[in-house]
């Protein structure tokens, strides 16, 4: 009998290319949904995060959870009331399954949570953050120390829980790689900022992997979601060039120019540091693309 896999957020950029893996290595796929009607071709449970509604016994019979819901972090302004909706989307629904799951006498065999590495805050400093750093004290930090607070309440559980911060995802169907590569792809490439800057990539079959990873494992732990080499913003945005056999020679995008395009959000832009990923590879875990170049040819080809 096939072993049962339920994803929140499942029709998402990283849930749908995880319920394809899911379902190549011969799982069950379902997705939570607010709505019943899914175009993505597997059984969809319906849930109400507003209203906190959830039937529990919907869900008992799920080996494996996989929490990926949560609102976009980039799609609007960050006003005082989007920030309300960023937080409670991510801290709502897990406690939504928690509360589910602790009235069913059969518990998943583990369960596996997003997060994000704006948990160590978002700065450019030398500094590598491993998974033991203490969180940064802006409105992102505060965001995922309040999702994994949340996530913790599984841990009373008994059931192995881990946490994926998640680093920038690039996918050839959407995401951030396509907004950078958008004004390559018209040849104005450019750094932005100072460029130096850090970008913690990770290819999305990677990140997929690593949750499939967490989960097989069952041991309960947290990962950071990144690829192991990393470079500064002026880099990252050569090789795109490169890749894409397109220009890179205009000057650097000012900072002024994108606080005024952006306002607050200039700062996932503008700012970044190195990420380990040291952890997750001495779990056994093995990165398919551990350079930038090798990852977008995979996706550009």
């Amino acid at each position: 009998m096939k072993e049962k896999v339920l994803i929140s957020g499942g029709t998402g950029l990283v849930g749908t290319r995880l319920t394809d893996l899911l379902i190549q290595k011969g799982y069950e796929v379902a997705h939570l949904s607010r709505s019943s009607s899914n175009s993505s071709g597997v059984k969809t449970i319906v849930w109400d995060v507003n209203k906190m509604e959830l039937n529990h016994k919907s869900i008992e019979d799920y080996q494996y959870i996989v929490q990926l819901a949560g609102a976009g972090i980039v799609d609007e302004p960050w006003t005082e009331e989007r920030k309300k909706v960023i937080i409670d989307s991510r801290v709502k629904s897990t406690e939504l399954l928690h509360q589910a799951i602790n009235k069913n006498k059969n518990k998943p065999k583990a369960f596996v949570s997003a997060s994000a590495i704006g948990y160590y805050g978002i700065e450019t400093s030398e500094h590598i953050y491993l998974e033991s750093d203490e969180p940064g004290n802006d409105f992102l930090a505060e965001t995922c120390k309040l999702w994994e607070k949340s996530i913790d309440q599984l841990d009373e559980l008994k059931i192995p829980v881990s946490r994926i911060r998640i680093g920038l995802v690039l996918s050839d169907l959407g995401g951030a790689l396509k907004e950078i590569a958008k004004p390559v792809k018209m040849g104005f490439g450019a750094a932005l900022g100072s460029g130096k800057q850090y970008m913690p990539w990770i290819h999305i079959d990677d990140l997929c992997n690593i949750f499939i990873h967490a989960m097989e494992n069952k041991k309960g732990e947290t990962y950071n979601g990144v690829a192991p080499n990393q470079m500064g913003n002026k880099a990252f945005t050569k090789v795109v060039a490169k890749v894409l056999n397109k220009p890179f020679f205009l000057p650097n995008v000012p900072e002024f120019v994108l606080k005024i395009m952006l306002g607050s959000r200039s700062l996932l832009v503008l700012e970044g540091s190195r990420i380990s990923a040291q952890k997750v590879m001495k779990s056994g875990f093995k990165f398919q693309f551990e350079d930038l170049e090798s990852a977008l040819r995979d996706l550009y080809s």
